[in-house]
């Protein structure tokens, strides 16, 4: 294999194209934004730096060895920051909960909720410790290409019970509700119900204990201008503003892609980091295997969708943490209305970014930027006129976020705007408008997922959340692994 062209810039993409261009060979990205970064996009408004997500980056090191391949060294790109607390989890009733992998004041967080849950605790975290060993550190980077290798897999996922969820899982061990919700939420910054994605997720609180959560100077979108000058800085190409309208192929084979300028590039291999189900019904609309694969796809269970409120706001807020979780009234009744029943309910919980308290540089002096994200169903769940019901959701978020920590946030706000499901489909092509691709069932990870090799076009390749391990910066960077593995060993 001498060349490669990778579809979309997001995390995922960016990723394998810098580990193809470091083993030489010669990468095209082409992407259909004015900015690389996909779900990681910004926007720059009134003097506010805003990150459209992800704003929380786990396991660093997993991005260093993207420098490392070519003897580099990521903080000449990127500068991270430590983020402490985690993230602290407020509920309705004024309880505060600062989540942290400081093992002495997380035993005094978790002894206000229930003394008798500390000892839980420790047996939970040993699990956590188990499920990251398999689940993550030999799993994590592999390519499950069939079912003998989930086969393979099986024995360790049936030794940690991986058919139970991870609300399931928790609950075994502590028995305080709001710790439950403490060590359970997780699984939703990837798409996942905590009430039915498998107990192997309960490996992302190993995950943050041992790595940490960081910060990327300037926003995540600093990240990703890292991650582009490394892979020019190795002789890597990108395409902006060109959106792929067709994978071409021959036969068997993809010989390269087609954009909507008529700009058409060749290549030995083809990845793509686009979305699973566009990939297959638009961009391979003429291969008769995409199509059975479509509709496969379509039968699938696919992850919420998101509305997010940026708000650039008068005041600096030292008092508010970096990330927050503002849970609603309800937990397992508000899954089941977002994942089971397509309901955009009158409550709802709320994840609260606020990365000015750690880099004020986001936004004009004396002020702060935000954004305050609500999991919402997906578009193929119940019709929602989003035109109608966000600005009206927009409002209600508001209202809480001023009931709970800034009282006269209404009179503070220079600029603001909102992000629905309808924009992650016309932006991103995200099915559905999915913010996370497929849900991460049991049955729909590792070789139920989307393969990372297609299983009839052989040199067509897929990268990102909608393959194996699944959605997160750590997941689609994995799976960016594991995909170049597979490119490389076979060209």
């Amino acid at each position: 294999m001498k060349t490669a062209i990778v579809i979309g810039a997001g995390f995922g993409g960016l990723a394998l194209a810098i580990r193809l261009q470091s083993a030489g060979v010669q990468t095209t990205i082409v992407e259909g934004r004015d900015k690389p970064g996909g779900r990681a996009y910004y926007w720059e408004r009134d003097g506010f730096v805003f990150d459209a997500g992800p704003t929380v980056i786990t396991d660093p090191d997993c991005l260093k060895e993207l420098w490392a391949l070519s003897g580099r060294d990521m903080a000449v790109d990127v500068e991270l920051e430590p983020v402490s607390p985690f993230y602290r989890l407020n509920w309705p009733d004024g309880t505060n909960f600062d989540y942290s992998n400081d093992e002495a004041q997380l035993t005094r967080e978790i002894a206000k909720l229930n003394p008798a849950d500390v000892a839980g605790y420790a047996k939970f975290l040993e699990y956590s410790a188990g499920v990251y060993h398999e689940g993550y550190e030999k799993l994590g980077h592999a390519a499950f290409l069939d079912f003998a290798s989930m086969i393979k897999a099986a024995p360790a996922l049936m030794k940690y019970q991986a058919w139970r969820s991870v609300y399931s899982i928790v609950s075994s061990y502590v028995k305080n509700e709001k710790l439950r919700e403490a060590l359970s939420f997780h699984t939703l910054l990837v798409g996942g119900n905590p009430m039915t994605t498998s107990a192997i997720y309960a490996l992302i609180h190993k995950l943050e204990k041992d790595g940490g959560v960081w910060f990327a100077k300037g926003g995540t979108n600093r990240l990703i201008a890292g991650m582009i000058a490394q892979f020019e800085r190795l002789g890597g190409v990108v395409r902006l503003g060109d959106p792929v309208t067709a994978i071409e192929t021959m036969g068997e084979r993809a010989t390269g892609v087609t954009c909507a300028s008529g700009w058409q590039g060749q290549a030995d291999a083809v990845a793509c980091n686009a979305d699973v189900m566009h990939a297959y019904t638009s961009l391979l609309r003429d291969s008769r295997s995409a199509q059975r694969t479509a509709r496969r796809l379509e039968r699938k269970k696919y992850s919420p969708s998101l509305f997010v409120v940026h708000f650039g706001i008068t005041g600096t807020w030292p008092g508010i943490p970096h990330h927050s979780i503002l849970f609603g009234p309800r937990y397992k009744e508000l899954l089941d209305d977002i994942y089971t029943h397509g309901v955009v309910s009158e409550d709802f919980s709320l994840y609260l970014h606020h990365p000015t308290v750690t880099d004020p540089s986001m936004a004009p002096e004396g002020h702060s930027t935000f954004y305050a994200l609500a999991p919402v169903p997906h578009m193929g769940k119940a019709p929602v006129d989003w035109d109608v019901v966000g600005p009206i959701l927009e409002k209600r978020i508001l209202d809480e976020i001023g009931r709970r920590l800034i009282p006269d946030i209404h009179d503070r706000i220079v600029t603001k705007f909102s992000y629905a499901p309808p924009d992650f489909g016309r932006d991103l092509n995200a099915h559905l408008g999915s913010a996370f691709s497929l849900e991460p069932t049991l049955l729909q990870s590792a070789y139920f997922r989307v393969h990372n090799r297609d299983d009839t076009i052989g040199n067509l390749y897929f990268v990102g959340a909608g393959t194996h391990p699944g959605a997160g910066i750590p997941g689609v960077v994995g799976s960016a692994k594991a995909t170049a593995k597979l490119m490389l060993e076979e060209g």
